[in-house]
């Protein structure tokens, strides 16, 4: 009984331990981001600087806080290893066409590892 107790908390504690993080970016207007898919209305631009400052505080931040902060992205890139790349991009481009089109424009990159937590995040040079 004392050990089906022990195992019992333990796993608590490992599954609590495995809770997903919130992105917290303060000063982020999520509301406007989500609101320019593809960037085609050229209000994302604007959210750059805190993006910039807080890019940290998205290292370890899972699929679905991702996609409660900033919506469904763009773009998704899947590599073998099941890891996954989300796009969003910041400026209008070829993407704002019909059929949104893979563009050049500048765009934020988040990879995911296996795990679904963010484990890279790239803006373009210039936007610091």
């Amino acid at each position: 009984m004392q050990v089906c107790r022990a195992v019992f908390f333990a796993s608590a504690l490992l599954l609590a331990g495995c809770s997903h993080q919130a992105a917290s970016l303060p000063g982020f207007e999520a509301a406007t981001w989500r609101s320019d898919p593809y960037a085609c209305n050229d209000t994302r631009a604007s959210q750059l600087p805190v993006l910039q400052k807080n890019r940290e505080a998205l290292y370890g931040v899972h699929t679905d806080a991702i996609d409660k902060l900033l919506g469904r992205p763009d773009e998704v890139e899947l590599s073998a290893q099941t890891e996954k790349v989300y796009i969003y991009y910041l400026r209008p481009g070829a993407q704002c066409e019909a059929g949104h089109p893979r563009s050049q424009a500048s765009k934020l990159s988040l990879r995911f590892d296996p795990l679904g937590l963010v484990s890279e995040v790239l803006l373009p040079v210039g936007h610091q």
